[in-house]
């Protein structure tokens, strides 16, 4: 390249637009290599530096990082097919992330501008309480504090596939554009998991409860406790099918009734006790399930979440009991 081809520096960030310190900056890093030095050892650039410095300042317009950025120019640097393909793949990989990055970004600003509405749209009274309570969420909104709640609430020794099952069906899925009371909701039901499960009046919406007074958890079922018998796995494999069984009555709005959705409720918890299903055991699990602990609250706040035409395992367990209820009435 003959000499008066070459650029300065300086000559090199007036063609770009762009500051002398920016040009120094991805020289040192490697970014933006120099054509020669002169005789008295300063930077000379050719044409195609003013190419490259376009093309790195478009990847840092996307907010790549300076490392991301040598990583899509080296491949660019391959002369070969496969090199070219390889920068694509590159650059699509960090395309991707940054979307996901932005999405996510966008996310927790209409997160927070919910929960500011939230709190704009409330009277005095409720602000001091509501602004803990939304002060109080991570952003992004995160359901990792609800996925850990469960994981203490449900039985020991849980095969990973049916507690990812559980998991799946108990935690609502967030709204990328949540409204002022699902941000509400969310803030409450955050709350509400991030507290003890040890406390009954913590996540018990059971009128009474009160501790057995014998040591067990007064928040636990009876079906998670091993001295009742149950096995907990072959109990909650047969409840997954029973809810999705019964989740169609609900969303139709059929009252609780006999059928093929409370047999497979009742046989999940004959299964699980090595028992029959007959009337006689009916009445005792009735009585069982009546009188166990329960988490009303966190339903309530989360049926806000999954919506009117999702039917959450508590209200489709609800369903399932009133029916058994009715059930073992009409037989007396």
């Amino acid at each position: 390249m003959p000499p008066d081809r070459l650029w300065t520096i300086g000559e090199l960030a007036e063609r770009a637009g762009v500051t002398v310190k920016t040009v120094r900056y991805y020289s040192d890093r490697g970014l933006l290599p120099e054509a020669r030095r002169s005789s008295g050892g300063h930077r000379r650039y050719g044409p195609a530096a003013l190419d490259r410095l376009r093309t790195i300042r478009s990847l840092r317009g996307l907010g790549l990082a300076v490392p991301d950025v040598h990583r899509v120019l080296d491949e660019d640097d391959r002369a070969s097919a496969a090199g070219a393909d390889a920068a694509a793949d590159v650059l699509d990989g960090l395309i991707a992330g940054q979307l996901r990055e932005v999405g996510a970004g966008l996310a927790a600003l209409r997160w927070r501008e919910a929960a500011l509405q939230a709190l704009q749209d409330c009277g005095p009274g409720e602000r001091a309480e509501r602004l803990l309570l939304v002060g109080a969420l991570p952003s992004p909104p995160s359901t990792a504090a609800m996925a850990r709640f469960w994981r203490r609430w449900l039985p020991p020794r849980m095969p990973a596939r049916l507690v990812s099952a559980i998991l799946d069906g108990t935690i609502p899925q967030l709204p990328e554009a949540p409204t002022p009371a699902q941000a509400l909701a969310f803030a409450r039901l955050h709350a509400l998991v991030s507290g003890s499960c040890d406390g009954a009046g913590k996540v018990s919406g059971k009128a009474s409860g009160t501790s057995p007074g014998d040591g067990r958890d007064p928040t636990q079922p009876a079906a998670h406790r091993p001295e009742e018998g149950y096995r907990p796995a072959v109990l909650y494999d047969g409840l997954i099918e029973a809810y999705g069984l019964a989740a169609p009555h609900l969303r139709a709005g059929r009252r609780p009734q006999e059928g093929e959705a409370l047999d497979c409720f009742v046989a999940a918890y004959a299964r699980s006790r090595g028992a029959r299903d007959t009337p006689a055991f009916r009445r005792r699990l009735g009585g069982v399930l009546g009188a166990d602990p329960r988490i009303d609250r966190y339903w309530q706040l989360a049926g806000e979440l999954f919506g009117p035409a999702d039917p959450t395992p508590g209200s489709t367990h609800d369903w399932l009991l009133a029916a058994l209820d009715g059930a073992t009435a009409e037989a007396a």
